[in-house]
């Protein structure tokens, strides 16, 4: 997978704009970055973690209820921090500040609770082509994501969900990347699409549904043709 940036990015949605920007930026200590429209009432409001993006999306209509999905919290780097802080956003997503370098996370790292350690393991191995220094751990430029748990996990077939939603892998050729995961094995989650001339994007689905979006941004890679 050819990436457009060594970070992945993930996303939340909510309907409690002001605490959680409140959250993100004052308690977290998140540069913001912009809001982008989405249409459908919903707001993307972007936010810089050592080069990954965390996505609060707010809605603005009342978020149906779901089964919360296979993302279970995040884990930020954080240099010159001494030990773990342990933290839960207004909505109860979790998320800790950790000391640079523990457990090799020096960016960002994604929690997953899984139903298969072993589908798993071959879904970002073989579909997704990331690296893996160990069982468990699979590697996307400094991201990590982190096999936590093997229990039950439930399918929701609508990533507009609140809580933790998705994940986003930036790269170069979305039509390519998202032909090619599919090839491999990946559930169809939505066919490319086009946002003006900003991004074209699709989406794959994980071994248990959760939502990955491939993202061709231009302002990362250039102008899409």
């Amino acid at each position: 997978m050819e990436l457009g940036k060594g970070h992945m990015d993930v996303g939340l949605f909510t309907h409690r704009r002001d605490p959680q920007l409140d959250f993100w930026q004052r308690t977290v200590g998140l540069e913001y970055d912009h809001m982008g429209k989405l249409g459908g009432g919903l707001q993307q409001h972007r936010h810089h973690a050592n080069g990954s993006i965390i996505k609060v999306n707010h809605s603005r209509e009342p978020l149906a209820p779901a089964p919360a999905s296979g993302i279970v919290g995040i884990r930020i780097a954080r240099a010159g921090l001494a030990v773990r802080r342990e933290l839960a956003d207004p909505d109860g997503n979790r998320v800790a500040l950790v000391p640079s370098g523990e457990e090799g996370v020096t960016g960002i790292a994604i929690e997953l609770a899984v139903n298969s350690r072993d589908a798993h393991d071959r879904f970002w191995r073989h579909v997704m082509q990331f690296d893996s220094p160990g069982r468990g751990v699979y590697v996307c430029g400094d991201t990590r994501i982190l096999i936590v748990a093997e229990r039950p996990v439930e399918r929701c077939d609508d990533w507009r969900r609140p809580g933790w939603r998705y994940t986003t892998v930036q790269i170069r050729d979305c039509f390519a990347e998202h032909a090619g995961a599919l090839a491999r094995g990946a559930e169809e989650g939505m066919a490319p699409r086009q946002l003006g001339d900003t991004v074209r994007y699709a989406f794959v689905r994980d071994p248990d549904g959760n939502f990955i979006e491939l993202s061709q941004r231009a302002s990362l890679v250039g102008a899409l043709d």
